[in-house]
């Protein structure tokens, strides 16, 4: 069967740091058979077991590059490379952009990988999404949608041709 992995990163506790986790917990419902949702919390050097055996996964994290608050980046890391300074201010010490060049020089990306980074503005202890990122979240739902449709779409296309 094929394999989504919907893998939502964050920190519950620092802000728009947590974004990533509240996409994937809005897409939790009425998923496809062969779509898993996850949450990463912390160390990003779990995705590479996280995405194992998937087909196709989706990363989803907050962002810090300057871009306007709530701006969200959409990248494709097998047909381009990660861009510097878009991950700066991970809370993670092992962040996105170092799991995923790990996993190139290893050969264990997925077959399919798309990531989406969500503009943050505050990252500190106790504090809430900020206003600009929550507005950000139901696009990001809708787009993450698309793409799970659009793999699930390739792989009939694939299976019958």
């Amino acid at each position: 069967m094929f394999q989504i992995h919907i893998i939502g990163i964050g920190n519950d506790t620092r802000g728009d740091d947590a974004v990533g986790l509240v996409v994937a917990r809005r897409l939790q419902p009425d998923m496809p058979e062969g779509v898993t949702i996850q949450e990463v919390h912390g160390e990003g050097s779990r995705l590479l077991d996280r995405w194992g055996g998937a087909n196709a996964v989706i990363l989803i994290d907050a962002s810090a590059s300057g871009a306007a608050p709530g701006t969200i980046h959409r990248l494709e890391p097998l047909t381009q490379p990660m861009p510097n300074g878009l991950f700066p201010c991970s809370t993670h010490a092992f962040g996105v952009v170092e799991a995923i060049e790990l996993a190139r020089v290893l050969q264990q990306l997925p077959p399919r990988l798309i990531v989406y980074g969500i503009e943050g503005m505050q990252f500190d202890i106790g504090r809430e999404l900020s206003e600009a990122v929550l507005q950000a979240v139901p696009d990001v739902v809708q787009r993450v949608q698309h793409d799970i449709q659009g793999f699930l779409s390739q792989e009939r296309e694939h299976r019958y041709a």
